[in-house]
């Protein structure tokens, strides 16, 4: 596997005809015999006309590769089920036309690059099974201009993304560890810096954002969160489901609806756990410990 940005070098670039090159190549043949049996002068002319024009679209195939830089990027986490896009990062100081990504396995990308910027581009590969999902060796090649030409190479670099289990559709929140249904939810208080909004007047004026009003934001007024209810814990051992991929698809679905609902929730798997708490990167946590539990 590679690491870093790559340049494609001569070394690293294959080429060989198509079966339209070996077909013109063959025709070439024949009228080249026809020219010799019957002398025929513009006979010669068109004979080595296409010859030359076969030859420029193998060095026009070649040019289309020839030092591209690659960089790779990151693959964002998807549920399975959806497709994982892998993204690459293409610069040339040329324009680079008709380039394809390919991995054997049907997936497949055409693009073509715009000189001097940061192309981003996406490979797209069907998420099917939970955890991570490698990238593996990808080929780019090229058949422009002519379709005469194959010219490619190869790319290995260290790309996964991390797949999600696909959650379940519909899952009711465990009620052991949240009385009433709830757990720790967010209100006005006087605890948390928890935002800002426009001033009304009667506002104390210690909550008044000056920093905002110096950056010309207008008055606003910050607000204060106080948690309230009781945490909620969302545990393995509590999801009814005789398969495993079926417990773990309903946890997923449970992580989805306490973030969505401003619930403060913990994870327990076979005794691990994860402290309670809300937000993005708790709803990330959730499940990525999910979507890799019980993984080599």
């Amino acid at each position: 596997m590679e690491s870093g940005a790559i340049i494609l070098t001569q070394r690293r670039i294959f080429i060989l005809p198509t079966r339209q090159g070996w077909s013109l190549a063959f025709l070439l043949l024949l009228m080249l015999l026809g020219d010799l049996n019957y002398n025929l002068s513009l006979g010669y002319v068109l004979t080595f006309l296409l010859a030359m024009m076969a030859v420029m679209s193998m060095l026009h195939a070649f040019r289309n590769l020839v030092r591209l830089e690659i960089r790779a990027g990151q693959a964002e986490p998807v549920f399975c089920g959806k497709t994982a896009h892998f993204v690459l990062h293409f610069q040339s100081s040329l324009p680079r036309y008709q380039l394809h990504l390919s991995d054997g396995k049907g997936n497949q990308n055409c693009f073509d690059l715009q000189a001097g910027l940061d192309n981003k581009i996406a490979f797209p590969v069907a998420a099917t099974r939970r955890g991570w999902l490698e990238a593996g060796q990808l080929t780019l090649y090229t058949l422009f201009p002519l379709g005469l030409f194959h010219a490619w190479s190869y790319l290995h670099f260290d790309m996964r993304c991390l797949v999600y289990p696909e959650p379940m559709a519909e899952a009711s929140l465990p009620q052991e560890y949240a009385p009433e249904g709830s757990g720790k939810r967010q209100q006005l208080g006087d605890e948390d810096f928890y935002g800002l909004r426009a001033y009304v007047p009667g506002d104390a004026m210690p909550r008044i954002a000056w920093k905002a009003l110096a950056r010309e934001q207008g008055l606003q007024v910050k607000q204060f969160s106080t948690q309230l209810g009781d945490e909620l814990w969302l545990d393995l051992t509590l999801t009814p489901d005789l398969d495993l991929e079926g417990k773990l698809a309903r946890l997923t679905r449970w992580v989805l609806d306490a973030e969505q609902q401003g619930l403060r929730y913990g994870l327990r798997l076979s005794g691990k756990e994860l402290p309670p708490g809300n937000g993005t990167a708790q709803r990330n946590e959730c499940l990525r410990r999910i979507a890799l539990y019980d993984l080599t």
